[in-house]
Parts: structure tokens; sequence; C-alpha cells
């Protein structure tokens, strides 16, 4: 082995900086919480929700608020079918008994013969059916061409059509009688004929506004599309418009059908012959003549169609905008 000596390593001088600019304070690091904290701003928090507790309360409140609300709806419906089920003694009885006796529904065979249900019926079916189809044509074509088409004074059209819904309908009504027995221009009686039904129904402002307001809310890029494709404003309104609007059109068609369905005053001024009256202005003409319980079973009879319309469009009035430009 040589003999090595090992040098002392020289010490570092570090030269003192003296007083200088003092170094910013660094700010204190914040903790970050892996889960920030939630602000629930509901009745129930869904940290209540994981307790036995609290779910057996939610449980019972919900469960109690939907039965309520069935049954207020529910319940005058219940009423109208098993009154007809029930004599006309059990139906004057005080206190009122829920349930009938006996379960007889040869009443309703009673009222389809003695009140003559089946004119009435298929008459109200024909003028309801044409109504729907006139405002869908007349009311659809009007409100696209207020809201895609753009014609000169469009806006002041459309303030007109919306003016007339804040006229009572009670103030218009002899008006409107005179002109369908005499028809201005052409001389025509339109008493006694469907006609009478079919051309008030189409002319709605409401309607009319619904439709333009949805058509508004369409997207121009499918309508430019379809434009340079060489469509015409018809194919337009066919092919893409339509197929889009089914929810209001959905909407609309409920609406036209149950008014004239429901509606009593016009009919019974228009339709002054009995074997072209509808349902409603039918039971009232008939009623002093039938026992209490045929009456309302005709009345359950009569809102049948209507509970149909209903279970018919109701997919309509769910569909969405987007998903019905997806399908087309």
């Amino acid at each position: 082995m040589s003999n090595l000596t090992a040098r002392p390593s020289r010490p570092t001088l570090v030269k003192d900086p003296g007083p200088g600019p003092a170094a910013p304070a660094r700010r204190p690091r914040r903790r970050r919480n892996k889960e920030p904290d939630r602000q629930f701003r509901s009745l129930v928090s869904p940290h209540t929700l994981t307790t036995p507790r609290g779910r057996f309360l939610y449980r019972l409140v919900l469960t109690l608020v939907v039965v309520t609300f069935t049954a207020v709806f529910v319940f005058p419906l219940y009423w109208m079918v098993t009154g007809a089920l029930k004599s006309p003694e059990e139906l004057a009885q005080i206190p009122p008994s829920f349930f009938p006796t006996s379960l007889d529904f040869s009443v309703y065979a009673e009222a389809w013969d003695q009140l003559d249900l089946g004119l009435f019926l298929t008459n109200t079916v024909i003028y309801a059916g044409g109504a729907w189809l006139f405002t869908l044509a007349i009311d659809v074509s009007a409100a696209y061409a207020l809201s895609k088409l753009r014609p000169v004074l469009g806006k002041a059209v459309l303030g007109l059509m919306l003016a007339t819904l804040m006229i009572p309908p009670m103030v218009i009504l002899l008006p409107a009688y005179l002109t369908v027995k005499d028809m201005p221009i052409f001389g025509w009686d339109l008493l006694n004929t469907p006609w009478v039904i079919w051309l008030p129904a189409a002319a709605n402002g409401f309607f009319i506004f619904l439709l333009k307001r949805f058509f508004d809310s369409i997207p121009k890029e499918l309508l430019e599309a379809a434009q340079i494709d060489g469509a015409s404003p018809v194919r337009i309104l066919w092919s893409i418009v339509l197929p889009v609007s089914r929810p209001i059109l959905g909407v609309v068609s409920i609406l036209s059908v149950v008014n004239v369905w429901k509606d009593f005053v016009w009919p019974l001024l228009v339709l002054p012959d009995g074997e072209k009256m509808t349902i409603s202005v039918g039971i009232a003409s008939l009623s002093a003549q039938m026992p209490q319980n045929v009456l309302i079973a005709s009345l359950v009879i009569a809102s049948i169609p209507t509970m149909i319309v209903f279970l018919i469009f109701q997919r309509s009035i769910m569909a969405g905008l987007t998903a019905g430009s997806l399908k087309g």
C-alpha cells in the first residue's frame, strides 16, 4: 500500500449578500379536498335518504301525495261509472253509498237503445273528425306561412288573429249564427250541415299561435339544406316540418277533437234537427224523460271516445323535437 496523505478540502467562502430586498412571502397552500362539499337545496338531502328512517319517511310522504292526487282526479270518473250501476232509489239515498249493491251492466244497453246513442255518436264522430282535418289543413298552413315564408304584413295578421282570443265567445255567438245562416258573397245556408261545425272549428287563432311558436323553434339548417337540394316550400312542409312537429300536432289534434265533442251551445243553436244533433245536445234533450242511472250510463258512453283519442296521441305529445329530426 502506498502512503497517500489526504489533503484537507478548502472551506468554501460564501459572500454575505448584505441587506437586500426582502423575498416575497409565500402564501400557504390550501388543502384541496378530494370531494368538495356540495350544497343540496332540497327538502330532503341525499344524506338523509341513506338512513332507514329517512327512506321510510320519504316513501310514506311520496305514497300519500300520489294516492291523494290520484284519488282527486279519478274519483269523479269512478263516481260516474258506479252511479250508472245503482238504482234510482240508491242514487237518491242520503248519505250516498260508495259501492253499488249489485253490478247490473244492462243499464248501459238500456241507455244505448233508449237515447239512440248510436246516431248521436256517429254524428259527433263525423263533426269531430272533419273539424280535426280542417284544423290541421288550415291552421298548419297558416302557421307555416307566418313562421317560415314571412309574408308581407304577417305580424299584423297574427296580431289580428290573437285579438280574436280577447273577445268572449258569447259576444260573437249571434254574428257567427247570422254568418252561417246567410253566408256572405255566396248566400249559402249552412244550418243543419257539417260545415257549420267544421269551418268555425278550423278558424282558431290559438291553434295558429301554438303551431307558429313551435315552427319558430325548428332549426333553420334543416330547411336551408332542403332548399339547397331544390325542395319546394310544400315539400319542405310535408317532408321536414310535419315529421318534426308531431308533438304539437298531437296537442292540437286532442284539443280540436275535445272542443267539438264537449261543445254544447253552438251545436244546439245551429243543429236544431233531431237527426243531426251531437251527443251532448242529444243527451240533454232527452234527459228529462230518462231515469237518472240511465242518464249517467249515457254520459259514461259519451266520454269513452275522448279517452281513446287521448291514448292514441299521448306518445306524440311526449315525443321531442330532436328525436323527430333524427328519425326524419
